[in-house]
């Protein structure tokens, strides 16, 4: 397979237009994160090196095709002296894929600081790999991300909350080790963070089979953090209805620091057709 390095290389081929590879991949779908990956460096390459990004909006206007390389378009929407702003277009055959904005801030230690406390779980070194202990099925999917370790935590493992409708907790890291700075790992985490969150909203109706694809995806990077050390993904969907799911995640690394938030939302259809393959677990398909 792959490394995230090999996926995230985008290619420069004009001022402002970058071109990401595609590799041989078991989805019907572009995966949902490469893209968004690939779009956030490329808006990378356009901002000075000072400015971090702190938030992206992305909407998957239409399915990719994994075989084919996707061209990004940005547009320099601002430069100010505190934040940029990027707009980026995912070109596939002269159609528009997927949209996305960016924003990037010079950081500042004034202000005021608090954060959610990360939930009780149990540690990532108490669950097995999955590559080692998933179903044949669960092997194939998960080969796709052979480079990630994502370990589910078990729903009979959970301290659930009454008064939220589906929750779900993951850990995930890359499981090799990536360069020291930050845009690496922010980068990487835009790719990851479409993995498994469409899956919480599924966490409650496993007697379904449910076709789920991502519509939009909103992220804000909110402390530094390594994408190759084990982060919680805390995923719950707060509702579910007419075909579509919402949910949101939580990103702790395990000193209990937030260092990011996700909110997505994505199509969720029960299959009656028994020949149509479901995707249960998972947010990957754009």
């Amino acid at each position: 397979m792959p490394t995230i390095d090999e996926i995230l290389r985008v290619e420069q081929i004009e001022t402002d237009i970058y071109r990401g590879p595609s590799y041989p991949s078991v989805l019907r779908r572009t995966f949902g994160g490469q893209v968004a990956g690939q779009a956030l460096v490329s808006a990378t390459r356009t901002v000075p090196a000072e400015y971090g990004v702190h938030s992206l909006h992305g909407y998957f206007l239409r399915p990719g095709n994994p075989d084919m390389p996707t061209v990004f378009l940005v547009d320099r929407i601002r430069d100010g002296r505190s934040f940029v702003t990027r707009r980026v277009t995912g070109v596939q055959n002269g159609e528009a894929i997927f949209s996305m904005s960016a924003s990037f801030h010079v950081g500042s230690d004034a202000g005021i600081e608090h954060q959610d406390r990360m939930p009780p779980v149990v540690g990532p070194d108490d669950l097995a790999d999955r590559r080692e202990a998933a179903s044949e099925s669960d092997r194939k999917l998960f080969a796709e991300w052979d480079n990630f370790d994502i370990r589910i935590v078990p729903r009979d493992q959970l301290k659930l909350s009454e008064y939220i409708a589906a929750q779900q907790r993951v850990w995930f890291r890359y499981r090799h080790r990536l360069p020291d700075d930050h845009v690496s790992h922010v980068c990487v985490l835009a790719y990851m963070s479409d993995m498994t969150l469409l899956g919480s909203a599924s966490s409650i109706h496993r007697d379904e089979r449910v076709q789920s694809a991502s519509l939009d995806h909103a992220m804000w990077f909110l402390r530094p953090f390594r994408a190759d050390e084990w982060l919680l993904y805390d995923q719950t969907s707060p509702s579910a209805g007419h075909g579509r799911a919402l949910t949101q995640g939580r990103l702790f690394d395990q000193q209990g620091r937030m260092v990011a938030a996700v909110t997505q939302e994505g199509l969720a259809r029960i299959i009656s057709d028994p020949d149509v393959q479901g995707i249960p677990m998972r947010g990957d398909e754009s």
